[in-house]
């Protein structure tokens, strides 16, 4: 492990003296000062995971004036280029820290410049994760004189940096690291255990806390440790141990020793009032097929509170019971106060991969509108525990499509309509919770909406104090699970993670993913023909490349969380190219389709800032994307800016020296960078000195 630092300079500035000519020159009014700089301190600029600052110097007024400040590369960093780069910096006095490249170092940068200032990487040799990439950022602490920056590799081990110098801290485990496989109530392999994080350590008072995205060879417990030695403070079971609360809801003996995975591997938010830390976990294996998990299996797909300092569970909310459809609690909580029945209730707004927001009192777990149980459909699949309900919010409403009806086929001309149904006759399709179909000759599985990834995924909302509102984007894509049952009564998903015991880490599995030529990629289905006079197989989820679903493919929903109402939803992204010019819609007139894929949304003083995560050519043959910019309380589109990669991480925002900047990551096939926005010699409101005569 190495760090790089340098010494920067910092110039003195000399007021200007008045020249006397014979005038008199005089202020009429006094410079006020500058705004004062601000931090951005987590993921989600703070503990509440709210992604929201309330700043106004970049406007509706003049959002098309945002010029690019300053860019950072990554394309040096690592051994192969990065395409995906989803971390979100934070900002501390005028420093920016970051996650960054294939290898995950970390840089330090100046605020205002972009100059790197120190950078820190840690070779691994052999030892590989479950999480490849960059990973989501950092965490930060300090007791106001020392400052660390604190962060996990790609092979789950985790630092504490000198914020300053970069150099590891020596009082922190072992030389500045903490082994992540180490201490955590379970055996792995110390170089090849499949298990890791792409999120940040969330750093509360003294404590970090670490969760994991293990496979189903591990399992994926959340630990609490000491911010100032790397000691472990404690350990939550995510798969209960016997004797444990929530044991007995694995109803069949061994199955919970046996299981793995039913990790907390997004971010999470904390409340350091009620001392509380809420973990998002996600489900056992395997993703769409349950016969080794019957009953409701806690903790899985639930959001669980423990106490920041002990990891003791004081309440616990399963959001979806025995889930077969990889509903992992995909992104952190959203910590909001909200105004119900002449009081403030002290609330958690959860969203989800299946496009609802679970709004629970962050006390106790109890939902704030009631949620109650529906049934749901059983399916066939032999030996499989179906639960026979689930529980489904009644305030707010989804803010995504759930469930597929025949409306729901892409229907640009007729002739384009009846080739969907025609290829929709292959999979069955229903209500949100519709069960994976066994596969056979002719059925070749299920149609999911929304997809496995969502609706939502690991960026989450925004949310902005002042209104209630939450914010959130979220993707509209089929996608497909299925479930094979062999002559000799052996059972396969198609789709998700593995079995425990699987020789194959890959299982056999696939989601078909509704990209512009169907699904593709190494156990995804088939990569056949789809035209319009095709043979229909097995993964075919496109019209000659046109998604199956008809659009918008994304969207930015405003949910109020006060009235528990959708006050606004637009579509999002422009129309890609391939649509656009795509031969079966020669004269036609479609409307505008937006992007699917994973984004986070900002909020401001006025605005909700959110970039393109797909290319389109413009009007004037400029290939490329834009960050855009809406009215909060409209939902209009006020302002764009060029960029020349998509959006890959969620914006952030801050002011240095009297200047807003917009950050955030972006990538492509050529590499990533994180790119700064800010609006040409703004001054931060100061008021010019008049001249008298």
């Amino acid at each position: 492990m190495s760090s790089i630092t340098r010494r920067t300079m910092m110039a003195a500035s000399s007021a200007a003296a008045l020249l006397s000519t014979g005038r008199v020159f005089a202020q009429t009014a006094t410079k006020p000062a500058a705004p004062a700089n601000t931090d951005w301190l987590h993921y989600a600029n703070d503990l509440a995971s709210t992604r929201y600052a309330p700043l106004d110097q970049i406007n509706a007024s003049n959002f098309d004036q945002l010029e690019m400040a300053w860019r950072f590369s990554t394309n040096a960093l690592g051994p192969r280029l990065d395409a995906d780069y989803q971390s979100t910096p934070l900002v501390v006095k005028g420093r920016i820290y970051c996650t960054a490249g294939f290898r995950r170092d970390v840089v330090c940068l100046d605020a205002a410049t972009g100059e790197l200032l120190w950078m820190h990487t840690h070779d691994e040799g052999e030892r590989t994760g479950s999480r490849g990439g960059p990973g989501l950022g950092v965490g930060y602490w300090t007791d106001g004189a020392a400052e660390r920056v604190i962060y996990c590799t790609r092979g789950y081990s985790m630092f504490s940096l000198d914020a300053k110098t970069g150099l590891p801290d020596p009082a922190f485990g072992t030389n500045g690291m903490v082994d992540l496989r180490q201490n955590d109530d379970q055996t792995m392999d110390p170089t090849r255990g499949i298990i890791g994080i792409h999120a940040p350590p969330l750093v509360v008072n003294n404590v970090i806390v670490v969760g994991s995205a293990p496979t189903a060879f591990s399992k994926g417990y959340v630990r609490g440790f000491d911010v100032k030695t790397g000691t472990r403070k404690w350990i939550f079971h995510t798969v209960p141990q016997k004797g444990e609360f929530g044991y007995d809801t694995w109803t069949k003996p061994g199955q919970a020793e046996a299981t793995g995975n039913t990790g907390a591997w997004a971010p999470m938010s904390a409340d350091t009032e009620l001392n509380l830390v809420y973990l998002p976990v996600e489900l056992p294996p395997t993703d769409m097929l349950g016969v080794t998990r019957a009953g409701n299996a806690l903790f899985a797909e639930s959001l669980v509170a423990v106490d920041i300092d002990t990891g003791v569970r004081k309440w616990h909310y399963q959001m979806i019971h025995h889930g077969l459809w990889d509903r992992d609690v995909s992104c952190a909580g959203i910590l909001c106060d909200i105004p119900q029945g002449g009081k403030i209730i002290k609330a958690i707004a959860q969203p989800t991969k299946q496009g609802f927001v679970y709004v629970l009192d962050r006390t106790n777990g109890k939902p704030v509108w009631p949620i109650p149980e529906k049934p749901v459909k059983i399916g066939k699949v032999p030996g499989e525990a179906y639960s026979p309900t689930q529980p489904f919010p009644s305030k707010p409403p989804a803010f995504e499509k759930q469930g597929v009806t025949e409306a729901d086929f892409v229907d640009f001309t007729p002739a384009i309509k009846a080739r969907a149904m025609e290829i929709a006759k292959h999979y069955t399709w229903g209500g949100l919770y519709e069960p994976p179909a066994v596969v056979s000759d002719t059925i070749f599985g299920t149609l999911n909406l929304p997809g496995l990834q969502g609706g939502a995924n690991w960026p989450g909302g925004s949310y902005d104090p002042e209104t209630h509102t939450l914010y959130i984007y979220s993707k509209n894509q089929f996608e497909i699970t299925g479930i094979s049952v062999g002559a000799d009564g052996k059972i396969t998903q198609r789709g998700g993670q593995p079995a425990a015991g699987s020789a194959d880490p890959n299982g056999g599995a696939f989601g078909g993913i509704a990209s512009l030529k169907g699904a593709s990629g190494r156990g995804r289905g088939s990569v056949g023909a789809d035209g319009m006079h095709d043979p229909i197989v097995p993964g075919m989820i496109s019209v000659e490349g046109l998604p199956l679903m008809k659009p918008p493919y994304g969207s930015i929903t405003a949910i109020d969380l006060a009235k528990g109402d959708i006050s606004w939803r637009v579509t999002h992204g422009e129309t890609p190219d391939a649509i656009r010019n795509h031969p079966l819609l020669k004269g036609v007139t479609i409307p505008k389709t937006g992007q699917a894929g994973i984004l986070g949304t900002l909020t401001t003083k006025a605005l909700v800032i959110c970039g393109d995560c797909g290319l389109f050519t413009d009007e004037h043959g400029k290939k490329g994307a834009r960050l855009r910019a809406y009215d909060k309380a409209s939902g209009k589109e006020v302002g764009a800016v060029f960029m020349d990669k998509v959006q890959t991480g969620a914006t952030m925002t801050y002011m240095h020296q009297g200047k807003q900047y917009l950050v955030c990551a972006i990538g492509s096939s050529f590499g990533a960078d994180l790119v700064a926005f800010a609006l040409p010699g703004a001054v931060g409101g100061a008021q010019p000195i008049r001249e008298e005569r």
